[in-house]
């Protein structure tokens, strides 16, 4: 395995999608997962050490605000989860 230049690091393009039997399914999850998460992955954010009293939890707020679109994703489904079953047994049981 050959490392190179280390101080001036050459980059290629980033990986690429596999061929697939199934393009539209790919392509719908790949437009799924950069709508809930557009942002890159805050380095250092929650992962550092020491410093100020408040670093730890501004890290940890960076850090749900990374992952507001799949926390909001979590509520939505958790409230069908619950609400669901709710309204059909209130159609079922309270009919008039």
């Amino acid at each position: 395995m050959e490392l190179g230049n280390i101080s001036q690091p050459a980059y290629g393009p980033g990986p690429v999608a596999p061929e697939t039997s199934t393009p539209l399914l790919v392509a719908m999850v790949h437009g799924f997962l950069q709508l809930v998460q557009p942002n890159d992955l805050p380095i250092g954010g929650c992962m550092e050490r020491g410093g100020g009293a408040g670093d730890g939890v501004s890290g940890l707020l960076g850090l749900l605000i990374y992952e507001l679109g799949f926390l909001v994703c979590a509520a939505i489904g958790l409230l069908f989860i619950i609400l669901v079953p709710l309204v059909g047994c209130c159609f079922c049981c309270c009919r008039l």
